[in-house]
């Protein structure tokens, strides 16, 4: 029963993280943004790992998981409500500032449940949970781009035939206050839910987890740390710059030519590829070893990159919505991975595998800024995330080849 209230919290993250695609549309139209600029929204939201995940790593030793779970929902609320303030002032910098304090809220979420998640049960099923628990966080960022582009992208400046005025950029920020409101909805519900079900979850986490006060800092003396942390880097960023581009990129004439509310809804099948990929992966997984099931999909994806690189048309739009297929099971078996093979306590290991996913703000702007550079071409923005790739298949390969640490389940623990 805790494994199940926990991974509600991995559906939550999810559909907000893919609500930043639409929006990236979104602000760019309503606030004439370069891609450059309209990517800040990506790397307002994911520069908050960089800074919080450390933090969020001493308080979750602090405080223990169920407290910290419900301190990162009342961030994520508080930022959610910060978003009508901002576009009452027609600020983008305050659009900005509130991702952030979200994300950081996302933040403290992610160091507190994955490895909860390995926590609330044996090692062997380690992977299984991890990415089993994932598969509804994918649902979650199917979810988000569908309905984020039907409030987002409809209506205001996105009407057949509208212009940009005064009030039609008003009516597309109403649109973005009522997004974020009812996101602020959401985290709210999950937070009285998980309010209820704490001594459950407080439970069912062996004590020693509990108990540990592990210093954020140890886990740089670990090279196995640090390497996931380096995977998680180029991992996130690779899948977050494709997220980002997708909706311009399908919707430009050299793609499918289509308008950009049903371009944007198009993204849910790159994320629902995700959400299958993890689901299959999960029944895989337990019969293959994870490090090179990695190495399979971290080609495949790469792969799949290079034709988007060197093709246009249909052949290029479905060839990069397919790369969520094997983006799948990538963020958690890189996780479990590292953990099995870091010489750090779970809770200082988490903290910086967390810190990667600043990828997810650098990246996208590294894409964004190649897309200026070639006149708006974002199939060439496509080098980004294949670069990104072919790392990940030298750490698949190099995991593939080395055992798990002795006494891992201690490490897991937290000792």
């Amino acid at each position: 029963m805790a494994f199940g209230y926990v991974t509600t919290l991995f559906f939550a993250w999810g559909f907000a993280t893919s609500l930043i695609d639409p929006l990236i549309a979104a602000v760019r139209r309503v606030f004439d943004l370069s891609y450059t600029e309209a990517f800040l929204t990506t790397s307002a939201w994911f520069i908050a790992y960089g800074v919080a995940s450390f933090p969020a790593a001493g308080l979750v030793a602090r405080l223990g998981y169920s407290r910290a779970i419900l301190l990162a929902l009342a961030t994520m609320v508080t930022g959610c409500l910060i978003v009508p303030a901002a576009t009452a002032l027609d600020w983008y910098p305050g659009i900005l500032i509130a991702l952030f304090v979200i994300a950081s809220g996302v933040t403290l979420l992610q160091v507190a449940a994955n490895p909860l998640v390995v926590a609330l049960g044996s090692r062997a099923s380690s992977h299984f949970r991890l990415n089993f628990s994932q598969a509804f966080n994918a649902l979650g960022t199917t979810l988000g781009p569908w309905l984020g582009s039907h409030l987002l992208l409809t209506g205001g400046v996105f009407a057949a035939g509208a212009t940009v005025t005064v009030a039609t950029r008003m009516e597309s920020l109403r649109a973005i206050d009522l997004a974020f409101l009812g996101l602020g909805g959401v985290f709210a519900l999950v937070a009285v839910g998980l309010f209820s079900a704490r001594r459950t979850i407080d439970a069912a986490v062996p004590r020693q987890v509990e108990a540990v006060r592990a210093p954020i800092w140890s886990a740089f003396r670990s090279p196995w740390a640090v390497f996931g942390a380096v995977a998680i880097f180029f991992y996130v960023g690779a899948e977050v710059a494709i997220g980002s581009t997708l909706t311009n990129f399908l919707a430009s004439p050299e793609t499918l030519d289509i308008p950009l509310e049903q371009a944007g809804k198009m993204v849910a099948l790159y994320w629902g590829g995700a959400m299958v990929g993890r689901f299959i992966g999960s029944a895989i997984l337990t019969k293959t070893p994870a490090a090179l099931v990695l190495a399979v999909c971290t080609v495949l994806a790469a792969g799949l990159c290079l034709v988007v690189t060197q093709t246009s048309g249909a052949t290029a739009g479905y060839a990069a919505l397919a790369i969520g297929l094997f983006n799948s099971i990538m963020f958690p078996t890189i996780f479990t991975l590292t953990l099995e093979r870091a010489r750090a306590p779970a809770a200082a290991t988490s903290g910086l595998l967390v810190f990667g996913i600043i990828g997810g703000a650098m990246l996208p702007l590294l894409a964004g800024a190649v897309a200026d550079a070639t006149a708006g071409n974002l199939n060439l923005a496509f080098f980004v995330p294949l670069a990104g790739y072919a790392i990940l298949a030298i750490f698949a390969i190099a995991a593939f080849r080395t055992p798990p640490t002795e006494g891992v389940d201690a490490v897991i623990a937290g000792h």
